[in-house]
């Protein structure tokens, strides 16, 4: 199969498989004469399993779009369909059910200090009512071991170091077996090692549990690990290109 080839492939693939699809979205900060659009025209598919990166310059609209796609804030114009449900105009309680489905890890590690590593990884399962404390209990020690910390269930973040503490924000992430984990700047704080290995876990995981990942970054080291990968430029969306190995 030659490369076009397989970009054509993925292309017809992402149409009948994407968990991810936006459709003409622009976006806006600001009311009035101080309304200022920061996202334009933005077409985007994405498909489950697929590991996508987001690069491009500060301002480019990258973080925008992934709060968009995380339901953290509703989308204001044109189509943003997750998981099949429409996010553009939603409420309240329906980002809120979107957030459910998603799994978050970002440049800072965001772990409670009061709590233990194995208590930060709890707080991924309390959003599901269904799940015992005793099965939390047991699901968040076993995704720390996922994670190379099965000795350091009973730390607190300050005893940890830099690439620990994002494992544990990785292990919350995954504990809950999201069908979507969306990652900004995960490696910005980390030297290249921890970096490569926070990466390197991630991918390992999302395709064991067979999640999408959107990751934005900066970092020119971790392009490898992507799929596709989205570039964006003044708010719009200038390149989306398959990361395609040819043997």
């Amino acid at each position: 199969m030659t490369k076009d080839d397989r970009h054509e492939y993925i292309k017809l693939f992402m149409t009948s498989q994407s968990v991810i699809c936006v459709k003409n979205l622009d976006h806006y900060f600001g009311r009035g004469q101080l309304r200022k659009q920061v996202l334009f025209d933005i077409n985007l598919e994405i498909n489950s399993g697929e590991i996508i990166i987001m690069t491009g310059p500060s301002g480019s609209g990258k973080t925008t779009l992934l709060t968009l796609v995380g339901g953290l804030r509703s989308a204001q114009s044109g189509s943003l369909q997750i998981l099949g449900h429409e996010l553009c105009g939603a409420n309240t309680g329906q980002l809120t059910q979107a957030r459910r489905t998603n799994g978050y890890i970002f440049q800072a590690h965001n772990l409670h200090g009061s709590l233990t590593a194995l208590q930060n990884v709890k707080m991924g399962l309390e959003v599901h009512k269904n799940i015992s404390p005793s099965e939390m209990k047991t699901r968040s020690a076993q995704m720390l071991g996922e994670v190379g910390l099965e000795d350091r269930l009973n730390y607190y973040p300050d005893d940890l170091s830099g690439g620990q503490k994002q494992r544990v924000a990785i292990a919350r992430a995954l504990v809950s077996h999201p069908k979507i984990v969306l990652a900004d700047e995960p490696t910005a704080a980390l030297d290249s090692k921890s970096g490569r290995d926070v990466v390197n876990l991630m991918q390992k995981l999302a395709k064991e549990q067979g999640c999408t990942i959107v990751l934005v970054t900066h970092d020119n080291r971790i392009l490898d690990i992507a799929d596709r990968i989205v570039h964006m430029e003044d708010g719009k969306l200038v390149n989306d290109r398959a990361v395609v190995s040819v043997t």
